[in-house]
């Protein structure tokens, strides 16, 4: 089965999103704990964050949302941060208060593969990423590699980025974890074109604005016509697990 995963900013309403999330057909849930220099973001997300801590939303709030998203859903769920909000809270308490509240691994997006080897995370890489750079991130991940689609940040985009394909097979060429792309992708007919190149894919900026302007009800139906597209692509024999891809 190809992987659908998307990224929802932890908020008061996150929880009601995130079952429309599932309930549209999500496998993975990416919580983003928000904070004020996230430079991997683009818009959409940046001002999501700058809602979320206007709103209070502090990594012990965030902790809290993810917790209540457990007590509602069953899929994977990765909580999003940066390495600053982890030097703040504490690297090892970070981590057991995410296990705690229910959380499947960890995205520290700024964080290099080289820093906190003991932390359990799964690893970021990109077009950019030298050859032995993939090798090491995908000997280090968790459970699966995350495939950033372009050298810029997050949100919206006209196409995919002509180097993907390029960066799937290099990775490919040195693990055998399944890969999941983000960055970039919000209609179905890129997501089901990601999905041909590899095992899943990360959704975003674009669910964030559907759920901001329309709510859950329009949620679940886009997260819906991503979860047809992912279906009618071949599946790569990639099964599922409650940690994620495996």
């Amino acid at each position: 089965m190809k992987w659908l995963s998307i990224y929802l900013m932890a908020g008061p309403e996150t929880p009601q999103l995130a079952e429309a999330a599932v309930d549209g057909g999500a496998d993975m849930l990416e919580i983003g704990f928000p904070f004020s220099d996230p430079l991997a973001d683009g818009p959409v997300i940046r001002k999501a964050a700058e809602r979320a801590l206007a709103r209070g939303m502090r990594t012990a709030e965030c902790l809290e949302c993810v917790a209540e998203i457990r007590s509602r859903v069953v899929v994977p769920l990765i909580p999003m941060t940066y390495a600053s909000l982890l030097e703040q809270y504490g690297y090892e308490r970070f981590a057991a208060d995410a296990r705690s509240a229910g959380s499947a691994s960890l995205i520290v997006a700024d964080l290099p593969v080289e820093a906190h080897e003991q932390l359990r995370r799964v690893h970021l890489v990109a077009p950019t990423s030298p050859t032995e750079r993939l090798r090491l991130a995908a000997e280090r991940t968790d459970g699966w590699l995350y495939l950033v689609s372009v050298t810029g940040a997050t949100g919206p985009r006209d196409q995919l980025s002509e180097k993907l394909p390029g960066l799937v097979a290099r990775a490919r060429s040195v693990t055998t974890v399944p890969l999941l792309i983000g960055f970039g992708i919000s209609t179905p007919e890129q997501a089901a074109a990601a999905t041909v190149l590899a095992d899943g894919v990360v959704v975003g900026s674009r669910a964030i604005q559907v759920a901001e302007e329309s709510g859950p009800a329009e949620l679940r139906e886009y997260v819906g016509t991503l979860r047809t597209a992912v279906d009618a692509v071949e599946p790569a024999g990639v099964a599922r697990s409650s940690r994620g891809p495996r």
